[in-house]
């Protein structure tokens, strides 16, 4: 698969490039974009990058700049009705903290399914295989604050 993305060949998906990351010990973040050096960056909505799931029903956007290893991350995630997105564990330590602000989610995490409407907000440890599923007939909308151990990368 890495030969075929260096050759263009191909396009990784959000778990590929979750799992080259895990693999390297680089945060996500670091693997798709650069920034600037600067003390206020503003990141407009229709220049940012997007990562899609293979079947683009799960579409992720950064809502904070890609410059160096962070302990706290920033997404914004939208989930077309009935998609279903896993996300491999992450490395020990790290923390998901989802609020969802349009639609209905179920969030499978440790063990359990947990249903969520809009305003409400989940935190679990994400260092163990989990889910997002859209269970309504609108695209939900979610915020994702990720927050890693002590060091990244």
């Amino acid at each position: 698969m890495l030969g075929q993305i260096e050759l263009g060949q191909s396009a990784p998906t959000v778990n590929v490039l979750w799992k080259i990351g895990t693999a390297l010990e680089v945060p996500f973040s670091a693997l798709i974009t650069n920034r600037p050096a600067a003390s206020l960056q503003v990141m407009r909505a229709d220049q940012a990058k997007r990562l899609a799931s293979s079947d683009g029903s799960f579409v992720s956007r950064a809502l904070f700049p890609f410059d160096e290893p962070r302990r706290v991350e920033f997404y914004e995630l939208r989930l077309a009705p009935g998609g279903v997105e896993r996300a491999d564990a992450h490395p020990p330590g790290t923390v998901e903290n989802l609020v969802v602000s349009r639609g209905s989610v179920e969030i499978e995490a440790g063990g359990a399914i947990h249903a969520l409407g809009p305003g409400d907000a989940v935190v679990f440890e994400a260092d163990a295989p989990h889910a997002y599923r859209n269970a309504g007939d609108v695209e939900a909308l979610l915020y994702l604050v990720m927050t890693y151990a002590d060091t990244v990368g």
